[in-house]
């Protein structure tokens, strides 16, 4: 089992929540984070006023994915997040030792 954590651009949420329920990935975690990567921050003007925003805000996907589904969620979550420009985002992929489903008791890829 694996890990998979996106760091996408918040627009792209719906698309990338329904080309994964195409592959059947049914579950996931959404957490709305700020950072920056090689975008940097940029200008904004507000009511006359020059200011920097350093933190370009962004949206955080955590799924627990079987190893034999990996690459196609991979390839589910690249195809959908991208725009082509800078700050798409990123994927991580760690390994899962252990997961287990509170109201029934069942482990391993049965709790996914």
């Amino acid at each position: 089992m694996k890990l998979i954590t996106a760091v996408i651009k918040p627009f792209k949420l719906d698309d990338v929540r329904d080309a994964l329920n195409q592959i059947g990935v049914s579950g996931m975690t959404v957490e709305e984070v700020k950072g920056y990567g090689r975008q940097k921050g940029h200008t904004e003007l507000y009511r006359g006023a020059e200011y920097v925003v350093e933190f370009q805000p962004k949206i955080k996907l955590m799924l627990a994915i079987s190893d034999t589904g990996l690459e196609a969620a991979i390839e589910a979550i690249c195809k959908a997040a991208n725009t082509g420009k800078i700050g798409d985002g990123k994927i991580f992929v760690s390994p899962l030792e252990q997961s287990i489903r509170i109201r029934t008791g069942e482990t391993g890829e049965d709790a996914l």
